[in-house]
């Protein structure tokens, strides 16, 4: 059992997450939005000593990124260097939630090793914040394991990502009206990511993990899907409009997870878009 003190404890994967660390035992102090500014010396000086640091607190929709990058470098960047300081002084390890960080790929599946590319003010963010992780790693012998997420999905996720808003449209509407069919993204659900983070917590010197699924699959695959779970034949409209430098597939190579972690998702993309259609319907009845 460790001492655990969870960031951005609130939000989707946080929920769940603390959730997950009090069911193995672990303590834990949920540090929410509404307790302080992670942006702020002052937020961390009031927070006790802990064993582990996991770092969720993030602004992370990336349209909202090009209207105030500024604040964005502020949470992400500067808000998980005040996190590396707090790890220095207790003396505590750091979990840290990076994000998909490769542009358009050179090769598939996409090792932890590829190119790293920074298209919006987000990635800036996440790359800056990985590199004061390497920073203290290397100067103050801050152990610290990044995360670099893939495209995470689950119930209780914000309605502005796709899958929610596909399967909102499903439900409640006529017809499923999207931009662009053919894009595919390397999908990971909820709880898998749960699990990597759980086993990430043991891991004791600097390390970088791919959090995927190993497959990919269009928006189109993904209409199709939730259109045979739900039982329905609606219309599928697309305006064909594409995002300026769009990235047409990713798929990470999850081998290294699956060596040192001893992870793999457990969840298929049938099952976890089925959990979370069924989910959705009980909250309505």
């Amino acid at each position: 059992m460790s001492k655990i003190l969870v960031t951005g404890a609130n939000g989707f994967v946080g929920k769940m997450l603390c959730k997950a660390l009090k069911q193995a035992n672990h303590d834990v102090i949920e540090l929410q939005s509404i307790a302080g500014d992670i942006t702020k010396a002052m937020t961390w000086e009031n927070i006790p000593a802990t064993e582990i640091l996991i770092h969720l607190a993030a602004k992370t929709f990336v349209p909202d990124s090009w209207k105030d990058p500024a604040l964005f470098m502020q949470t992400n960047a500067q808000g998980t260097l005040l996190a590396l300081e707090y790890c220095k002084k207790h003396g505590a390890r750091m979990v840290f939630i990076s994000s998909y960080l490769y542009g358009n790929p050179e090769i598939l599946p996409i090792p932890e090793t590829a190119k790293i590319y920074t298209p919006n003010p987000y990635a800036l963010s996440k790359k800056t914040a990985e590199d004061y992780c390497r920073f203290y790693a290397d100067t103050f012998d801050v152990r610290s394991v990044i995360i670099r997420p893939f495209n995470l999905y689950g119930y209780g996720q914000s309605d502005n990502f796709l899958i929610p808003e596909i399967i909102l449209q499903v439900l409640n509407g006529d017809k499923v009206q999207v931009k662009d069919l053919e894009p595919k993204r390397d999908y990971i659900y909820i709880d898998d990511f749960i699990d990597a983070i759980m086993r990430c917590i043991e891991i004791e010197k600097f390390e970088i993990f791919n959090i995927g699924s190993g497959e990919s699959y269009s928006v189109a695959e993904l209409i199709q899907m939730v259109q045979s779970i739900c039982g329905t034949q609606l219309p599928v409209i697309s305006s064909g409009e594409k995002r300026p430098a769009e990235i047409m597939n990713t798929i990470a190579d999850i081998s290294k997870a699956k060596e040192l972690l001893h992870w793999s998702p457990s969840t298929s993309m049938f099952q976890g878009i089925n959990a979370i259609i069924q989910q959705y319907k009980a909250a309505k009845s």
